[in-house]
């Protein structure tokens, strides 16, 4: 009786200890109105060490999907650790997460309709972006507010999307992190990218050769129009394809580092 109830005591510390939040101090959370979402979102804040006892303006990296960003205890299937990555590597940026609206989040994060899968309402996310959440950061927080400075960064669909919002708000976004993007959702993303006029945003791609064959070949047509967009000779965009990487979290979270290196 008594192995029993040390191998239930056991059990029930580790699943208290893997429900604990892994967020570093530097993590912290605000709700904020989205009248253009007709609702109210979390937001995800990450301040660089040093920023309470600095003077410094600091570059904005706009994150979706907030809760699989820094906290396991919040993640789907593992947190990207983006906290603790930055932290490592002293990098002097604050982090904005947006939380997905968990039903919405293919109508948040798709910017145009899939006749199968519906969505569409990316404008409207953006829309709260742009003209709701950054003039409250920007108010709130020290930071570097041109276009040069502030990025755009997401998976799978908050790939998509981030893409999407260079070409729309080109002033806005100067650059993006674009990882195992959803580009089989929409061809119009390759209409729009068409009709573009010169893109000038800074670009990083990542993707993993195991993660579907319409990936690998989604991405290189997407790379195909940007380089008759654009002058390759510029190098504004990079493609990293990870040898045998598969769509999820650990793709993700152990390429964030060099992202933010080159897109910093």
């Amino acid at each position: 009786m008594r192995y029993l109830f040390t191998i239930f005591l056991s059990c029930f510390f580790l699943n208290v200890k893997a429900q604990e939040s892994t967020a570093s101090p530097q993590v912290s959370t605000f709700e904020i109105e989205a009248p253009q979402l007709k609702t109210v979102k979390k937001i995800w804040v990450y301040l660089p060490k040093g920023y309470a006892t600095s003077k410094k303006k600091c570059p904005v990296i706009y994150m979706h999907d907030a809760q699989n960003l820094f906290d396991a205890k919040t993640s789907y299937a593992g947190e990207w650790n983006v906290d603790e990555t930055l932290d490592s590597l002293k990098t002097q940026a604050i982090v904005i997460g947006i939380e997905h609206g968990n039903e919405k989040r293919m109508d948040e994060l798709t910017p145009f309709p899939n006749k199968k899968h519906g969505g569409g309402k990316a404008d409207d996310y953006l829309d709260f972006i742009v003209n709701t959440l950054k003039p409250y950061i920007d108010k709130n927080y020290r930071t570097k507010t041109n276009a040069n400075n502030t990025i755009i960064f997401g998976s799978s669909l908050g790939g998509l999307v981030s893409y999407y919002a260079v070409l729309k708000y080109p002033d806005v976004f100067g650059k993006a992190g674009v990882f195992s993007p959803s580009f089989w959702f929409t061809d119009e993303i390759y209409t729009i990218t068409e009709k573009s006029k010169k893109i000038k945003a800074k670009i990083y791609f990542l993707y993993g050769d195991s993660e579907s064959d319409d990936m690998v070949i989604d991405a290189q047509k997407i790379k195909k129009l940007l380089d008759e967009n654009r002058c390759y000779c510029l190098k504004l965009d990079k493609t990293v394809i990870v040898k045998g990487g598969q769509h999820g979290e650990k793709l993700w979270r152990e390429g964030f580092a060099k992202a933010i290196l080159w897109l910093l």
